[in-house]
């Protein structure tokens, strides 16, 4: 029967229609049997039979047998067919009373119970459902303000029944990943403040070695290889950590100008773009949201970044604007130009350590002629989505025309 139903129809109206089909159904076969009872009831008590009237009645006689009344077999006859009348008339009224208002109490009755079902439909089945609907949303929507991520639970109240069993179940596999996700996090950051401590000690015994007054040419290039090589593995633990910070949802959150702190990161790379060729503008507009000021000018600075990166030799520009979005969502664009990017290698670019073209295999021991600090190391759009994401934003790519990059921020106002 459910495969009569329209499929646009909700879980709750196909309820609601099966179980008023299924009462008016059965409510239908009751009326007809009861109807059927009545009527073979009414034939078998009401009419009479074959034999009729006037050879059941003896004419009157007195003492010596002499014939006082004899009754007229006329007479009798249409007594009998008044009798027949007034009977099959009963019979009739009967049944059409009981049709008539047997199906109108069954339509009053069969409404109700519509009524009744769409409002038990929604509350015995629908709303537990509802619930982890609605708490699989907040967790997919990728922490959300005000939403715990896998931190948080459906806590299914109520008797043990399927839909609770099903809660239950559904508690314990955030659970199982809420740890698993846990664990990883903690063992990024717990990796990377480890591996700090050497990297420190190496840059500053690589230093001394240089200052040396001693110090031979052949010893200088060789350190200053290492420099850059211990700088870039630097960068590569400051980006983990960064990553790793941005997996949890920012709980403690300020009101800032997200157009301030893109004029603030514009002006700090201003000598950077200016040695690269590429000339960055900057349209504001008023931006307010809630979060974290150093997060928000990790993003902003990775995308300036990657935009003067990833340009041409020369006459290329970075564009950032700021503006309102009409859901009420502040969305932060921006534009550069640069080598042609495929459009389907636009989503693979946020994956941590992914790299497009060339830079795939590339791996520089010197510092960049161009003077972008962090450069190839391979995190940063992975960096500017984890952010945007953890004050339940996003983040996406789309080439432009002519070649290079419109990347959109979008965070919640």
């Amino acid at each position: 029967m459910t495969r009569l139903l329209p499929r646009s129809w909700t879980i709750r109206v196909r309820l609601t229609v099966l179980y008023g089909g299924m009462f008016f159904v059965a409510g239908a076969v009751l009326l007809v049997l009861t109807y059927g009872l009545v009527r073979q009831s009414l034939d078998g008590r009401l009419l009479p039979g074959e034999r009729t009237i006037t050879s059941g009645i003896p004419p009157t006689t007195d003492s010596q047998g002499t014939v006082l009344n004899r009754v007229d077999p006329a007479t009798l006859q249409q007594i009998q067919q008044t009798v027949i009348a007034e009977q099959t008339k009963f019979r009739n009224d009967t049944l059409n009373a009981l049709l008539r208002y047997g199906g109108l109490a069954l339509g009053m009755v069969g409404l109700a119970a519509v009524a009744f079902g769409w409002l038990m439909s929604e509350r015995v089945l629908l709303r537990p459902l509802q619930r982890i609907t609605d708490t699989a949303t907040r967790i997919g929507r990728g922490r959300a303000a005000g939403v715990t991520g896998l931190h948080e639970r459906i806590a299914l109240s109520g008797p043990r029944d399927e839909i609770t069993e099903l809660a239950d179940t559904f508690d314990a596999m955030l659970e199982r990943l809420d740890r698993s996700f846990d664990g990883q996090r903690r063992f990024v950051a717990n990796a990377s403040h480890e591996l700090r401590t050497p990297l420190a000690i190496n840059r500053a015994l690589l230093e001394v070695a240089l200052t040396r007054p001693g110090a031979s040419a052949d010893l200088r290039q060789l350190g200053g290889t290492l420099l850059a090589v211990n700088a870039r593995h630097e960068r590569l633990i400051d980006g983990l950590l960064t990553v790793a910070r941005s997996e949890h949802e920012v709980v403690e959150r300020v009101a800032v100008d997200l157009s301030h702190i893109v004029e603030y990161v514009a002006d700090e790379l201003a000598s950077t773009a200016a040695t690269a060729g590429v000339a960055v503008r900057v349209d504001e507009a008023p931006t307010p949201v809630r979060g974290d000021p150093v997060l928000l000018e990790q993003l902003v600075a990775n995308l300036l970044t990657n935009g003067i990166r990833h340009n041409v030799p020369s006459g290329g520009w970075v564009h950032a604007s700021t503006r309102a979005s009409p859901d009420g969502a502040v969305q932060l664009m921006v534009s550069n130009t640069g080598p042609t990017v495929p459009g389907y290698e636009t989503e693979a670019i946020f994956e941590p350590f992914r790299r497009l073209g060339a830079d795939r295999l590339s791996l520089s021991l010197q510092p960049s002629s161009d003077g972008v600090p962090g450069a190839g190391v391979g995190l940063g759009l992975s960096i500017v989505r984890a952010v945007a994401r953890a004050h339940g934003g996003d983040a996406r790519a789309e080439p432009r025309e002519g070649g290079g990059l419109v990347v959109t921020v979008t965070l919640p106002s």
